[in-house]
């Protein structure tokens, strides 16, 4: 995950001690007290897929679960402890995920509440959850807690917000901008270099070799690629500026390649296939905005539309939206000014996948997408994938013939 440069610095400090506290295996629950009320409960549920709250006591320690079952047809001000379910299965923190996969599926829970030696709530783990833990490996420090990167851009004291990132533990800096070929941006990644940073520096985006060799030597490790390809950006319908995904990634990363350095590919992702070619055209890793945007834990309220479906509300960095509050604290001329100019949506309804509603969800899709593709190309690793992977044209026809057929053509 990489922190948005428009964060308060205090803000980004409190998430990355946040994020470097969790649980490598339990997931972050829902806590409840007994007195809270069933409208709180209901505010909160749809911010995790597994759609369950821990009611806890005053020494932390679990006395009841609620979910959405448990809340139906009650009135919105009864308080949880009429309402919970208090017959608990706990789990101890440091349990096997195999050993917990197999205790919830003997007691036939979908979840359980796990806790410390003190008896104090650690954390929830479902069934799909310890699975999960016996097939991925969480990217991690040197202290073995999660990584995480936040971004800077190329104006004001850039200088100052790197050293203030970098101070609060990030893992990665990225420099970020639309368009990173620009003298500011050399400029802002030698301001970078100078503070001798001990992470790995990603600058972009960029979409040709050129932009990826000046980026590389100004000091950049990493070079984003992308320009037009979000789902929340207009760039290329207001502009003409942009290239398609998957030759810019091509070219870029055959670039980086010659240097010893690397390319992400940031935007355009919006199937496991996507994410696929990225890695086949040469990138290391592979951004994912919008898409993960229409999931439960994703930020914002969950709503549904005029069909009952559930959606989050999204919009693009560059919108109208997001500029009104980048600039809250300029004058209101500087404010107005700016707000005529945009390149993004303001408002779009990312639909939550009935069958994958959680960011787990997709990655399992993403995921078994990804393991599929290397075997058809027969390769171990990314690597070799992109190694062995044959690059070819495909018509519109072709594509289409590609697609699964929800219904017969009769």
């Amino acid at each position: 995950m990489v922190i948005p440069q428009d964060i308060p610095i205090d803000v980004v400090t409190d998430v990355i001690s946040w994020v470097k506290d969790r649980h490598l295996v339990l997931d972050t629950p829902i806590v409840l007290a007994p007195h809270q009320t069933v409208a709180d409960a209901l505010a909160l549920l749809p911010k995790r897929a597994h759609n369950a709250g821990v009611v806890v006591d005053e020494h932390h320690r679990p006395v009841g679960v609620v979910t959405d079952r448990d809340l139906t047809g009650v009135d919105r001000f009864t308080q949880l402890e009429a309402v919970m379910s208090k017959d608990l299965l706990l789990l101890d923190a440091d349990i096997d995920p195999r050993e917990a996969f197999n205790t919830l599926d003997t007691a036939n829970r979908r979840y359980a509440p796990a806790v410390d030696k003190e008896g104090r709530l650690a954390g929830i783990l479902t069934r799909k959850g310890a699975l999960r833990a016996t097939l991925y490996t969480p990217a991690t420090d040197a202290n073995g807690r999660l990584r995480i990167a936040a971004a800077v851009g190329i104006n004001r004291d850039v200088a100052g917000k790197a050293r203030q990132l970098l101070e609060a533990g990030v893992d990665t800096l990225v420099i970020d901008t639309a368009h990173g070929h620009q003298e500011s941006m050399i400029n802002a990644i030698k301001l970078v270099r100078d503070l001798d940073p001990r992470v790995p520096v990603v600058a972009g985006n960029v979409v040709s070799a050129e932009g990826v060799r000046d980026l590389i030597e100004a000091g950049a490790d990493i070079v984003k690629v992308g320009v037009g390809p979000g789902a929340m950006c207009t760039t290329r319908m207001m502009t003409g500026v942009g290239r398609p995904q998957f030759s810019a990634v091509l070219e870029c990363a055959a670039e980086a390649r010659k240097h010893g350095k690397h390319v992400w590919a940031d935007g355009g992702i919006r199937h496991p296939r996507d994410v696929a070619m990225a890695l086949a055209a040469g990138a290391s890793n592979v951004m994912i905005g919008s898409w993960f945007a229409g999931t439960y834990e994703s930020p914002g309220d969950l709503q549904h539309d005029a069909d009952g479906r559930p959606y989050k509300e999204s919009f693009g960095m560059a919108s109208a939206r997001a500029v009104r509050h980048r600039t809250a604290d300029e004058s209101a001329y500087d404010r107005a000014r700016k707000a005529l100019f945009e390149e993004g949506i303001s408002t779009s309804r990312m639909f939550l996948d009935p069958e994958r509603p959680g960011v787990e969800d997709l990655i399992d899709s993403i995921v078994a997408g990804v393991r599929s593709a290397c075997t058809y190309a027969g390769a171990a690793t990314l690597e070799e994938f992109a190694e062995k992977a044959v690059v070819g044209v495909q018509s519109a026809a072709g594509y289409a013939e590609g697609k699964p057929l929800h219904a017969s053509w009769n």
